[in-house]
C-alpha cells in the first residue's frame, strides 16, 4: 500500500501513519481509529511526501480540504464494542 494518512501536529508539523492493511480496517476505519479526536486528517500517496527526513519537523501540508476528523482509540473502541 503506498498510501499515507498525515495529520497536523500540536507542534505545527505533520504525524504519519503508515497503514497496515492486512488488519481488517478500511483505510478510513485507521485514519478515526489512530487520529487523535478532532484532528483533520487527509490520505495521500507516500510518493507525495518529502524522502528528506532532515527537516522533517518544517514540513507542512494544505489541511483546509481534509478526508476527515480522528475520533481517537477510545471512541473507536467504546465504538466497536458496542455493536
Amino acid at each position: 500500500m503506498d498510501k499515507r494518512i498525515i495529520y497536523p501536529s500540536d507542534e505545527g508539523g505533520i504525524c504519519i501513519v503508515n497503514p497496515f492493511l492486512d488488519c481488517g480496517l478500511t483505510l478510513e476505519e485507521i485514519a478515526a481509529k489512530d487520529v487523535p479526536a478532532g484532528k483533520c486528517y487527509l490520505i495521500v500517496s507516500e510518493s507525495d511526501l518529502p524522502t528528506d527526513f532532515l527537516f522533517f519537523a518544517a514540513w507542512e501540508a494544505d489541511f483546509s480540504s481534509p478526508d476527515g476528523y480522528g475520533i481517537g482509540h477510545e471512541a473507536w473502541f467504546a465504538g466497536r464494542n458496542a455493536q
